[in-house]
């Protein structure tokens, strides 16, 4: 968000805690991008803020609450207000519990028996949700339409069109077994609490192969993770390092160093296998 939305929303969050009787003396930033993650402090509440129109909390929410209810490991919801999506000033937030920070990354063999866990609840959740191949959809729409891509290079555009189709037909011709999936389980909707790792951000949640998730995550976790079908993961790294490529193009995203990130991303892409993890791309952005 820009600074004046990141003002605006903070006000929203905070006056939607304030009118439950929260007490919120301060709000931190711990995330800044098309979305905001605050810190409401003293009452410790982790607030999530988007602009109207441009989230899908209530979907969010819904998932949350089922998958807590079969033993998931997820963040719950703040269980001093009703579980609901709050609406001021063209904001959309939503109220969670706040974890301190244990550790400051979870083990990898840790990691993937939590993602094992949030998986095998996700098996028992009976709920409507998009397929993943929805989601690369999306990013073939940006970047076919100049509009939503301007900036995005005519030779990038070609290279970058033709890979998410052939990745989009080879993935979705093996029909591999779909279940439901977090949808983006990396490191950063992963916490660390005395209750064990825990999963957050449910929004991007589809139904899909469990390579499709496992793309998300470092290589030391997939070693840990039962059953793996390593060419299907291969192609799903590929297809994650297009679509998070792609969507850095969209002239609507506002993710920090979002044009020096598509760049780096394309240059991965035409480098070829073995394909990078996302924390390896972000070790490798954070050195340049």
């Amino acid at each position: 968000m820009e600074m004046s939305d990141i003002t605006r929303a903070i006000a929203a969050a905070t006056s939607i805690a304030a009118s439950f009787d929260l007490p919120v003396n301060d709000a931190i930033v711990l995330h800044n991008s098309n979305k905001l993650a605050l810190r409401l402090t003293p009452c410790d509440v982790f607030a999530r803020v988007a602009p109207v129109g441009e989230q899908a909390a209530q979907f969010e929410i819904e998932i949350a609450q089922r998958l807590a209810e079969v033993g998931s490991p997820v963040g719950a919801l703040e269980p001093r207000v009703d579980p609901l999506v709050y609406k001021r000033d063209g904001f959309a937030v939503t109220l969670w519990t706040y974890y301190e920070p244990v550790t400051p990354h979870v083990p990898p063999a840790e990691y993937a028996k939590a993602l094992e866990q949030l998986h095998a609840g996700m098996r028992k959740v009976d709920v409507a949700s998009p397929r993943f191949t929805d989601r690369i959809a999306e990013a073939e729409e940006i970047v076919a339409n100049p509009d939503l891509s301007p900036k995005l290079a005519d030779a990038d555009r070609v290279f970058l069109s033709s890979r998410l189709g052939r990745l989009h037909r080879a993935i979705d011709d093996r029909g591999a077994e779909e279940q439901l999936l977090h949808g983006e389980p990396h490191p950063g909707n992963l916490l660390s609490t005395k209750n064990g790792p825990l999963f957050i951000d449910f929004e991007t949640c589809c139904r899909g192969p469990v390579e499709f998730d496992l793309a998300h995550v470092p290589e030391a976790v997939c070693e840990h993770y039962p059953g793996v079908d390593q060419v299907l993961l291969d192609e799903c790294r590929q297809l994650v390092l297009a679509m998070v490529g792609a969507w850095r193009w969209d002239i609507g995203d506002q993710f920090p160093n979002g044009r020096r990130i598509g760049e780096e991303f394309l240059r991965a892409l035409r480098a070829g296998p073995p394909w990078p993890t996302l924390d390896a791309m972000g070790t490798r952005l954070g050195d340049l």
